[in-house]
């Protein structure tokens, strides 16, 4: 009864999730999202010094391709060496490469071409969803999902959902102080990304569930 509630919940989730990521990707898709994206940049820009400028290259950087898979390395080393979870190493790394396919597939679909307000850095490709946003998200996301269980105390999960929080937003608003997305393609790929961790985790705990009931 109890999984069928996390299940439930799941599925509510994910809808709003989805629904939410609909509507932005509408907004986007007819141009009708600068009421949106402009005042956020023009606040978030607002703030430059640089000093501040360091700190959003440095968690730029954090969200770089070459960190990510750096993180994921250290993370699949600990799952298989150090808590011996060959199953939740396995769908650790296929969440992370379906998070990839689809932040490429979505920046295909969309198209959308990079802002030209105000850019400290250069950056190449399309702009829609963030890849840096979807990234973070789900790595850290899912590191949370990973190790719940692991700790023990109410402090320690709770340090650990602050610091994935934490990362998860600077990494998706340095995008946006540094010029190279607008507030709605980071904004998207949380969602994006949300919508795909959500069902991840649901495909996972039906697995868990149907294979402890063979091994019974």
């Amino acid at each position: 009864m109890h999984h069928k509630n996390k299940q439930k919940t799941g599925r509510k989730i994910g809808f709003l999730l989805l629904l939410s990521f609909g509507l932005i990707a509408a907004f986007v898709s007819f141009n009708k999202i600068q009421w949106f994206d402009l005042p956020i940049i023009i606040w978030v820009q607002s703030l430059e010094n640089s000093y501040l400028t360091e700190v959003m290259k440095f968690f730029t950087w954090i969200g770089s391709t070459k960190i990510v898979i750096a993180i994921i390395i250290i993370t699949s080393i600990i799952l298989y060496v150090l808590l011996k979870h060959r199953i939740e190493l396995v769908f650790f790394v296929i969440v992370m490469i379906g998070s990839t396919a689809l932040n490429n597939l979505l920046k295909v679909i969309f198209h959308r071409e990079r802002p030209t307000i105000h850019r400290i850095i250069e950056e190449t490709g399309y702009s829609f969803p963030s890849g840096h946003s979807m990234a973070a998200f789900t790595l850290y996301a899912m590191i949370s999902f990973l190790l719940w269980k692991h700790l023990r105390s109410r402090f320690g999960r709770g340090l650990m959902i602050l610091f994935a929080t934490v990362m998860i937003l600077l990494i998706g608003i340095s995008r946006i102080y540094l010029g190279v997305h607008f507030p709605s393609d980071v904004l998207g790929g949380y969602l994006a990304s949300g919508v795909w961790f959500t069902l991840s985790v649901m495909i996972y705990q039906w697995y868990l569930e149907r294979r402890a009931k063979r091994n019974k």
